[in-house]
């Protein structure tokens, strides 16, 4: 499944950042090129292992912006960039707006965007296990699961908590201006994510008065709770990535706020455990109508998310993380309109899952 995966860039969180509140203008500590027209490079994945509209605005990041018709901008570190896909180029294409190295910010980009995992080989694996799968993914390739900065992800998670995605995206924005100013992108600004001392330096009167409510309490605890790891916050959240998933799990949900469903989508998106399951209440009605009909009505609860997890595991194996994003997805009100055009009844592949009606039309909001 995987190709050999470029170095990693250094850690995002650990790079050098402002010091001081938001309306200072932070000191350059860093000499950080800004390319003025840009210029378009191909990037080596194909249409079908990366579609922009159904990776950037499906919830895994809230920093990423619509800059064009199909085309998102978003920062990477201290690099700034733009995606972009064409009607008949069956490649993305990426400009680098500023960046210290246009080669440490190609890296960059291949790593936050998991280019080493094959998705035509991921999806070939899930649709031979799943028939209804291979049919929600003809119409719906590319989607990807991002690699991002364990710390990014962290508090963007920590701001999704009970919230829409409206005041989610000002919450977010809001950290980000904490961080060095990057640029400007079709009246968006950018900037690098801030690092723990800099979002230390935040009281959580600061955060409330921002409009976070409870979740200010969250995010301050957290920070501090990081910082008095040892060897710091930034290496104690890249250690993760070493554990198996349900000791990284058990390791996220000692810090304020975070629970297993927040913890699972830090798990997946940033912290390379492929198999980690966030389950909210689409994953559910996705699990209850494919996976577990015998539990069709139940209350969900703590025991019966781990039911869930262990049913698309059991089902798709080492990567059901991918697979469960894409069925998320694929419950969201534009991609439902897609694939209602293309709806009609799907044999599925077992006696158990036989009991439920797999149609596309089915599929509940």
């Amino acid at each position: 499944m995987k190709r050999p995966r470029a170095p990693s860039p250094p850690s995002i969180s650990a790079a050098v950042k402002p010091s001081l509140s938001p309306p200072a203008t932070p000191i350059l500590k860093q000499k950080l090129h800004r390319t003025g027209k840009p210029n378009w490079f191909p990037l080596k994945l194909t249409k079908a292992e990366l579609t922009l509209p159904l990776t950037f605005p499906t919830g895994q990041t809230f920093r990423w912006k619509k800059t064009g018709e199909i085309q998102y901008s978003g920062s990477i570190g201290s690099h700034l960039f733009s995606l972009r896909q064409r009607q008949g180029d069956d490649t993305v294409s990426y400009c680098v707006h500023c960046s210290t190295s246009s080669k440490s910010a190609e890296l960059a980009l291949l790593d936050f965007l998991n280019s080493e995992i094959s998705l035509a080989e991921l999806w070939f694996d899930f649709s031979e296990k799943d028939p209804r799968f291979g049919e929600v993914a003809k119409h719906l390739c590319g989607a990807r699961v991002l690699r991002q900065d364990p710390l990014e992800c962290l508090i963007q998670f920590l701001c999704s908590s009970n919230n829409n995605i409206g005041r989610i995206t000002k919450m977010v924005d809001f950290v980000s201006s904490l961080g060095l100013y990057l640029g400007d992108i079709d009246g968006f600004e950018f900037h690098q994510f801030p690092s723990l001392e800099r979002l230390s330096k935040v009281s959580e009167e600061e955060f409330r008065k921002a409009g976070f409510g409870y979740r200010a309490k969250y995010i301050t605890g957290t920070v501090s709770a990081l910082q008095s790891k040892p060897g710091g916050g930034d290496e104690w959240l890249l250690s993760l990535r070493k554990m198996d998933l349900q000791d990284a799990i058990t390791a996220l949900c000692t810090l304020p706020g975070v629970g297993p469903k927040v913890a699972a989508c830090i798990a997946l998106f940033s912290l390379d455990q492929h198999s980690a399951i966030p389950v909210d209440t689409h994953v559910w009605q996705i699990a209850t109508r494919y996976l577990l009909p015998d539990l069709a009505g139940a209350k969900l609860t703590l025991k019966l998310c781990s039911r869930v997890a262990e049913a698309f595991v059991s089902k798709y194996g080492e990567y059901a993380g991918w697979a469960q994003t894409l069925l998320f997805i694929a419950e969201l009100p534009a991609q439902k309109a897609l694939l209602q055009s293309f709806s009609q009844p799907i044999q599925l592949d077992n006696s158990a899952e036989k009991s439920s009606v797999a149609s596309f039309d089915t599929i509940k909001p």
